[in-house]
């Protein structure tokens, strides 16, 4: 159907996007760390940026490409948790430290992220029968 194919593209472009940042921060973690407000310490700063938020990204972007691909829901639970918890932690941090108005976009970018895998989950064939 076409809600499904549509979903799929969606997911697609997530998963795209989540595999792009995170190629960044393995590729050029320290340009990638300006674009995320962070700066890393070091060499360990910089190795950190590299493996950990590349595998953030990456893991969840391949996880949704997985789902987009096979149109199957269980691997888009991946992205959904990792972004839940991004989401999270970033409320935290209004609360804790405030709210500069750099904090909402990030924000709004992974609950729109969210949502639209939300949907797919809700729309695509469980592949497990």
């Amino acid at each position: 159907a076409a809600v499904t194919q549509i979903s799929r593209v969606l997911v697609a472009l997530v998963a795209l996007l989540n595999i792009a940042l995170g190629l960044g921060f393995l590729i050029d973690p320290a340009g990638s760390a300006q674009r995320f407000f962070l700066e890393p310490l070091g060499t360990q700063g910089m190795a950190t940026l590299r493996a950990d938020f590349t595998a953030f990204f990456v893991v969840g972007g391949v996880a949704a490409l997985l789902g987009a691909t096979r149109n199957d829901r269980a691997p888009l639970i991946v992205p959904i948790a990792l972004l839940s918890i991004a989401i999270a932690g970033r409320a935290v941090s209004l609360v804790a430290d405030g709210a500069p108005a750099t904090a909402f976009p990030p924000m709004v970018v992974e609950a729109v992220m969210v949502a639209i895998l939300l949907l797919a989950r809700r729309i695509f064939a469980d592949a497990r029968g």
